[in-house]
């Protein structure tokens, strides 16, 4: 089943003003996301995977939609913010705790940190591909 607009509002109802987050960035981002993920590894997690992803994505570019719009330059890549002030209160976070240092730019948001943990759940590791059936005809040693 492929996700739609209204499944993934619903799921992620932060994603649901469409001045900054518009139906076609939705389908450009799960069309991706259907295209880069493998869906046989996954299985009936492929479309919460592809929400995910679509969420991670749209999270990255909010603020170059926000840049783009007050005649700023989109695209500066900035990490994770791991402290904040406001007025005489600061607060600081460690992002380590919850960053996988294998996972690059997946970090960059929450929903590229749950996607990653479960792409290492059902994607990562072994994969058994049989050869061909038939006699051996490789070479005889020792004949």
């Amino acid at each position: 089943m492929a996700v739609t607009y209204q499944t993934f509002i619903t799921a992620f109802p932060e994603f649901s003003n469409p001045a900054v987050f518009p139906e076609s960035q939705f389908n450009f981002w799960s069309a991706e996301g259907y295209a880069q993920l493998n869906a046989k590894r996954l299985g009936r997690q492929m479309d919460l995977a592809v929400m995910l992803f679509t969420a991670h994505n749209l999270a990255l570019s909010a603020p170059n939609v926000r840049a783009g719009a007050t005649g700023g330059a989109p695209g500066a890549i900035r990490g994770p913010a791991t402290s904040e002030t406001v007025g005489p209160t600061s607060a600081s976070y460690d992002a380590g705790k919850v960053a996988d240092e294998r996972a690059g730019e997946w970090n960059l948001t929450q929903y590229g940190v749950r996607l990653w943990r479960l792409l290492k759940a059902k994607c990562l590791g072994p994969v058994y591909a049989p050869g061909p059936r038939g006699p051996y005809t490789g070479p005889r040693y020792g004949a």
